[in-house]
């Protein structure tokens, strides 16, 4: 190493580094105290630490030996080991100084407890005698707390026994006022069979009929009093029954009683009411009597409604005042008698009379956007007020059903409106405290009305339409819901059901109406109408007409359209397809509840006429002349027997047939076309204005309205993708039409050389102005009566282009033609040249030059000419190719064989 040391020193020329020295000191003066000596990395000595318990890698939970090794890199293994011998060295000594200086504390902690034992020998003496007086000192409190307890339980009993016998004094002196409020004798024996047989009623002998109005108040109003009075004794009944009196079994039999009577007066006090605020022959009740009469019948729906007596109110009206107006007002030969008008308590005013009137339904629209609505109102019915507006009545205009159902409804308006408000307002102010009610009536049988009750009053449901609905299937059922006749069956269902939807706009409440729609009549007199009989025999009359129309398989653009005044179809064929369709959705025949089939109908004739279609039309692969011959043959006979020549080739004759032949089909594809597109407009215009208003409502969440478009719109493609292909079919037709009238292009250059006449042309051939003819006789561009003269705004332009296109790569092909026997003649003649003669050899090539140029010029006058007859058609001729081509051949210069 020192060898090494000096060697570099000899090597270096400053060996002793004097000019770094130098430098240094000449630095440490400049800067004074505030020097720093530079230093190298070279020059830096790692810092010994020696091993200690602060050391990190010793403290570690996981002892790592790499990072331990790294950390003392700067020391040898042996120095490394020595160090560590020496670390472990300290540990030891200092375990064993922790284990000397806790073993003295042990040794001296003995020393310390020595004598304990006796003192706590001498502490423990007078704690028996301590706990002797403790166990007698608490067994005396014990006796003393029994004998408080049982004195306490001692007088709350007495209390509970005082409590229960001031509840049976009140129970007996409710009993007794009861009984004498309801004037009941009072009867020494408690035998229920003997005090059963001894009931005596205050009641007057003339139960049923209209009593006086005064003391019918006061009846009223004392009943009222009684039944509070009888509630408060149920009450205390029920409490009284939790500690199983036998006082309470005793006084069962008068409770009964109490029962019995106050029920009987209510029902006959309910009763009178009822007949007086109804019976028209008892005279003219003034007004101010009847507020009074509608007081008491509140007051006694109120009593019923406290007791939970609905179902024995809704008896009685339905006994006493529905069942006598339905008896004589249906019955079987109701719809041919005359009927009474039902005459209002006060008469109407002549303004209200008149628009009264003015609610009546008319004619059924074309579209029925509400079903059933039988007037035009835009305020909810439930937020009026009955008495407010007249009654929503039936356009009963030649219409016995309607007439029959005005009345019931006039008699439900006059007789039940105010009472079915008056139960409601009852029921709903009652219905905060129906539970503490029913609390206090707990258990005890009020009859089985109150237990089949509901909970409120259902006037409309329970005594109105159970009522109506029974009595029109039972007397009506044979006429009504008869489906023979499907005009009247239709005319009977739509008038029931505005007279229903009339009925309901009369229920107090929503509730009212939901409550009528799920009544067990209401379900059963929906059922009645046999929809499934109505629709076979729609069905039927529908496809029988249709079917007789789609029998002919021939597509017959001449044959009358049998809807006068309608031009939009061509044949009749689709115009009976369309009125299909449209008398599924019409007025006179839809059905609400009918909806799904009559949609399921819809699709079914689209897809009728579909295949009516594809069955009527030539096959797309198929010989179309064929077909149309066949066409040709079934209209005229004289073309049946055409001779044929047995020599190959069209003749004269059989270019004509084929000429007819494509007429007839280009006739059938317009006018498939022309339907096509017609019946997709017709129908969905239908489905946007009456079917998508007129299907039943559907949840916004199932999206069903776009699911039926969806689905109506598949329908139609599948209709519409007809149109593509007999679009190419009647494309294909005129092109070849076009076509063959470029055929004497081909004789341009013959018919030149021929001319005696050597001046160069100026007007176009005459064959050019009838290369596109047949697409102009097409689309009646020029005459009248082309069968694509409906569809000229849709596939002119289209139609044409493809044409064109058509025609200038025939074109093409006719000059490529010439062309190349052109060259053939020129070198022909090159041939004959090679042999000189001294006659007018010149003369005939001179000759030979000009003709190639009037050629040429009659090829660029005609493509010029059918260019203009192109854009003419609405053909962009600057986007086609192929005329781009034509253009530049006809335009070439004569160079080396051009025409």
């Amino acid at each position: 190493m020192s060898s090494r040391v000096s060697q570099n020193a000899t090597k270096s020329p400053d060996p002793y580094e004097l000019e770094r020295l130098a430098e240094e000191l000449a630095a440490r003066e400049l800067a004074g105290s505030n020097y720093t000596p530079r230093t190298t990395a070279s020059t830096e000595l790692p810092i010994y630490v020696p091993l200690s318990h602060d050391n990190p890698h010793l403290t570690a939970e996981v002892f790592n030996v790499e990072e331990f090794l790294l950390s003392r890199s700067h020391t040898s293994l042996q120095d490394l080991r020595s160090e560590l011998r020496d670390y472990l060295t300290s540990l030891k000594e200092e375990l064993v100084m922790l284990i000397n200086d806790d073993y003295e504390a042990f040794i001296s902690l003995s020393t310390d407890l020595r004598g304990e034992g006796s003192r706590l020998e001498k502490l423990k003496l007078p704690l028996d005698d301590l706990r002797k007086r403790i166990s007698e000192s608490r067994a005396g409190l014990q006796a003393t707390q029994d004998s408080i307890q049982e004195t306490l339980d001692a007088r709350t009993k007495l209390r509970e026994e005082k409590a229960l016998l001031h509840l049976l004094l009140k129970i007996s002196e409710s009993v007794t006022r009861l009984e004498s409020l309801l004037l009941i004798s009072q009867v020494p024996t408690s035998s229920l069979e003997s005090h059963n047989n001894n009931y005596q009623f205050h009641l007057p002998t003339s139960a049923g009929q209209p009593i006086d109005a005064k003391s019918q108040g006061n009846r009223a109003k004392h009943l009222s009093r009684v039944t509070a009075e009888y509630t408060q004794l149920l009450y205390h009944i029920e409490k009284a029954k939790e500690d199983h009196c036998a006082f309470v079994d005793e006084i069962r039999w008068r409770i009964d009683r109490i029962q019995s009577t106050l029920t009987s007066d209510l029902d006959h006090v309910f009763s009178a009411i009822l007949s007086s605020l109804t019976d028209i022959k008892a005279g003219k009740v003034l007004d101010q009597e009847r507020a009074k009469l509608y007081v008491d019948l509140t007051e006694c729906l109120r009593i019923y409604d406290s007791l939970h007596l609905w179902k024995v109110a809704e008896e009685i009206m339905r006994r006493d005042v529905m069942q006598a107006f339905i008896k004589k007002t249906i019955f079987p030969d109701a719809l041919d008698a005359s009927l009474s008008p039902v005459l209002p308590h006060t008469p109407l005013p002549t303004a209200l009379s008149t628009r009264t009137e003015s609610h009546g339904s008319a004619l059924l629209p074309r579209t029925p956007y509400t079903p059933f609505t039988a007037f035009a109102t835009k305020q909810n019915p439930f937020e009026a007020s009955h008495v407010s507006g007249p009654v929503h009545l039936l356009d009963e205009s030649n219409d016995a059903l309607a007439k029959l159902y005005n009345q019931i409804l006039r008699f439900i308006e006059r007789d039940f409106g105010r009472i079915m408000e008056l139960a409601e307002r009852v029921s709903l102010k009652a219905g905060s405290t129906n539970l503490q009610l029913t609390l206090a009536l707990g258990n005890y049988d009020l009859g089985e009305a109150q237990q089949a009750s509901a909970g409120g009053f259902e006037i409309m449901t329970n005594v109105v339409w159970a009522e109506i609905g029974r009595a029109i299937m039972d007397e009506l059922g044979n006429v009504v819901f008869a489906p023979g006749n499907p005009n009247e069956f239709r005319k009977h269902h739509s008038t029931t059901q505005a007279f229903i939807r009339s009925l309901e706009f009369l229920a107090p409440s929503t509730h009212s109406v939901q409550n009528m729609r799920s009544h067990p009549v209401f379900t059963a007199f929906q059922r009645r109408w046999q929809l499934p009989v109505y629709f076979q025999l729609r069905w039927k009359e529908v496809i029988t007409k249709l079917e007789e129309t789609l029998s002919s398989r021939i597509l017959d653009p001449e044959a009358p359209n049998f809807t006068p005044g309608r031009d939009v179809f061509v044949t009749a064929q689709a115009a009976d397809v369309f009125t299909s369709i449209a008398s599924c959705w019409s007025a006179e025949g839809y059905i609400p509840d009918l909806a799904h089939r009559f949609w399921k109908f819809t699709l079914q004739l689209l897809s009728r006429y579909r295949e009516w279609l594809e069955s009527s039309l030539p096959p797309a692969g198929g010989s179309p002349v064929k077909s149309a011959a066949n066409i040709t043959n079934e209209k005229a006979s004289s073309i049946a027997n055409i001779s044929r020549s047995s020599t190959p080739g069209l003749t004269q004759e059989a270019t004509t047939e084929s000429t007819a032949a494509d007429e007839i089909l280009l006739r059938q594809f317009a006018t498939a076309l022309v339907d096509i597109r017609a019946m997709t407009s017709q129908v969905l215009q239908l489905w946007r204005e009456e079917i998508s208003k007129m299907l039943p409502d559907t949840s916004i969440e199932d999206d069903t309205a776009e699911v039926l478009e969806v689905a109506l719109r598949t329908q139609l493609e599948q209709l519409s993708a007809l149109s593509t292909s007999l679009c190419s079919q009647a494309t294909s037709i005129l092109s070849r039409r076009c076509c063959d009238a470029l055929s004497p292009v081909r004789s341009i250059p013959s018919q030149f050389r021929a001319m005696s006449n050597k001046r160069l042309p100026s007007e176009p051939s005459y064959f050019t102005p009838t290369i596109l003819r047949p697409v102009r006789i097409f689309f009646g561009i020029g005459a009248v009566g082309g069968p694509g003269e409906r569809l000229k705004e849709e596939l002119l332009k289209d139609v044409s282009t493809d044409v064109v296109e058509c025609v200038c790569q025939r074109y093409i092909q006719y000059l490529t033609a010439m062309k190349k026997t052109e060259e053939s003649l020129r070198r022909l003649k090159k041939g004959k040249k090679s042999t000189l003669s001294i006659f007018g050899s010149a003369t005939a090539g001179k000759d030979d030059g000009k003709d190639e140029e009037r050629i040429r010029a009659q090829m660029i006058l005609d493509v010029k000419a059918f260019k203009t007859e192109c854009e003419a058609l609405g053909v962009d001729m600057q986007s086609l190719d192929s005329f781009m081509v034509l253009d530049q051949m006809v335009r070439a210069e004569s160079v080396d064989g051009d025409l």
